[in-house]
């Protein structure tokens, strides 16, 4: 429960500090004293967005301090998940610094919006003025029904397969796209491979069939100058082979004469030696220098070959095409591994709908059998608020569709009246009645949540008299299980408080500030009055005020 609030340069209130007691609490005050502003310090302690425009003094911090006490609500488990400090009264603390950065502190360990967010929907229930037409929407009639029914585990564990369920999904969608992306290119990457195949291409042949081209190309030519070239080595008289020889035999005659002598024989000898080796290899590749155009053509072929694929694949080299041939039969193989991968990732999509649907099913059933329950308690406890013919109908129809909370879709049908037909609440209720199945229903989910605190912000609207003090009981009697806070303009609810506080403007200096005060008994008999009588209050408003209180 709330055990106090601080507030600090926040709107309007410049310093404030009150303490709260368990039980029913009443807030009242006139329009625009500053209960709205309570509420605005209050979400901003639960986790709302906070700008500048809630600093009262735009060069001074604001800060927000709200004290619960949680030793018998079973949060330890919550703190620990959130690798946060648990104390039995818990301090939560909002900061607003002049730059517009906003801090949040958890018994002075710092947390995120979203943590604290988390944490304040087991702390507060705060039930706005414009939260009475969520009634009309489908989502909290579920949560009514499913509170009742016991569903809570049960969607959680549902979420967790709808969220991997999306997950899947999504990503079957991207790999389709992928597959009938490849697909496309699939015949083209074939008939590349093919091609690239068909070349038979081996690292470093270009060069080689390029030598082979040249030679057989220019075969005439090179025949010629061999040819020629034997002629001079291999001539009688004067051939280089018989110079050389008669060169060495002169030489010799002199070797013995002098060192330099002799070793000029010596290279001659090494000279000779290897132009006769010369000679020899010239002898026998003209031996073997055909003129072959056959061959000529095959080579030619190949190398037209490699270069219309390198002029095709823009690159120079044989190793680069087989770079190319490389990728192109990654691509190929890969369209079998990505039919793989979405096989395995249907298969899966198909084993979470089945977990799904078990879900569904059993939160289905456990809704059918909450219907009738929630049914006779509204009705049990509008019959009190002055709505005796009062009935429901809730008929709750099974889809296809995966919804965030199941599969199921509800009309939620309402008759005030005896005779009158069934209709949608937001078509035929009216606001005073809106109000009212608001209150029954907050009254009937506190039996089943373990909320410390709800805060009723003019739950009232549209009703009085007698039906404003049946609405009075029974906040009261919720108060017995949690603590109740009421917002109210109607005397009738006031005077059911265990405490009741006052919201009021004053002027200090040349500013307005909103402050909250507890009034004694004789402050609370004449805020009765004033609420039943205004401003000025006369002796029967005074007494009226002390019956309501008694």
């Amino acid at each position: 429960m709330l055990n106090s609030l601080s507030i600090n340069n926040f709107a309007l209130i410049e310093k404030l500090a009150i303490d709260f007691s368990k039980g029913f609490s009443i807030i009242t005050g006139e329009t625009g004293a500053g209960k709205s502003i309570l509420l605005g310090a209050l979400g901003l302690v639960l986790g709302k967005r906070a700008d500048l425009t809630s600093l009262k003094n735009k060069e001074e911090k604001c800060i927000i301090e709200a004290h619960f006490q949680l030793s018998r609500y079973n949060l330890q488990p919550f703190f620990e998940a959130n690798d946060l400090d648990y104390e039995e009264e818990t301090i939560i603390r909002r900061e607003i610094l002049p730059s517009g950065k906003s801090r949040a502190f958890v018994n002075d360990s710092p947390v995120n919006l979203q943590e604290l967010q988390e944490l304040g929907l087991y702390l507060i229930d705060i039930h706005s003025q414009h939260q009475t037409q969520e009634l009309s929407e489908e989502n909290f009639q579920f949560q009514i029904i499913d509170s009742i029914a016991s569903n809570q585990d049960l969607i959680n564990e549902y979420g967790t397969v709808l969220k991997s369920y999306k997950k899947d999904k999504t990503q079957l969608t991207t790999l389709n796209i992928q597959l009938q992306a490849v697909l496309k290119e699939q015949d083209y990457n074939t008939f590349l491979l093919e091609e690239l195949l068909s070349a038979q291409l081996k690292s470093g042949e270009q060069e080689d069939l390029e030598s082979i081209y040249e030679q057989l190309n220019n075969v005439e030519f090179i025949k010629e100058n061999l040819d020629k070239s034997l002629a001079l080595a291999n001539e009688e008289q004067y051939g280089i082979l018989q110079n050389l020889k008669e060169l060495k035999l002169a030489l010799q005659k002199t070797a013995n004469f002098s060192s330099d002598y002799h070793s000029l024989t010596e290279r001659i000898s090494s000279v000779s030696i290897e132009f006769d080796d010369i000679v020899n290899e010239l002898e026998q590749l003209t031996e073997s220098l055909t003129n072959d155009p056959e061959q000529l053509d095959l080579v030619n072929q190949k190398l037209q070959t490699i270069y219309n694929l390198q002029k095709k694949h823009q690159v120079s080299t044989i190793d680069e095409l087989l770079e190319i041939q490389n990728d192109l039969d990654s691509k190929v193989v890969s369209v079998g591994e990505l039919e793989n991968e979405i096989e395995k990732l249907q298969g899966k999509i198909q084993q979470s709908a089945l977990e799904l649907d078990n879900f569904a099913n059993s939160i289905s059933e456990n809704r059918i059998k909450a219907v009738p329950i929630l049914s006779q308690k509204l009705i049990a406890i509008l019959e009190q608020l002055g709505m005796p013919n009062v009935r429901f109908n809730m008929e709750i129809n099974s889809t296809s569709n995966y919804l965030q909370n199941g599969k199921d879709e509800l009309q939620f049908l309402f008759s005030a009246n005896k005779g009158s037909d069934f209709g949608l609440l937001k078509k035929v209720a009216s606001g005073g009645e809106m109000s009212r199945i608001m209150l029954a229903t907050k009254a009937i989910l506190a039996q089943y949540s373990k909320l410390p605190t709800i805060i009723f912000d003019e739950i009232d609207t549209g009703v009085s008299g007698e039906i404003a003090n049946k609405m009075g009981d029974i906040m009261k009697e919720m108060s017995g299980a949690m603590q109740v806070f009421a917002i109210t303009h109607l005397p009738q609810i006031a005077a059911k408080g265990n405490a009741h506080f006052k919201v009021f403007k004053s002027i200090v200096g040349e500013q307005t500030q909103s402050e909250l005060k507890l009034l004694n008994s004789e402050e609370r008999v004449v805020e009765i009055a004033q609420m039943l009588s205004g401003t000025v209050v006369s002796d029967s408003a005074i007494n009226h005020a002390k019956a309501l209180l008694n």
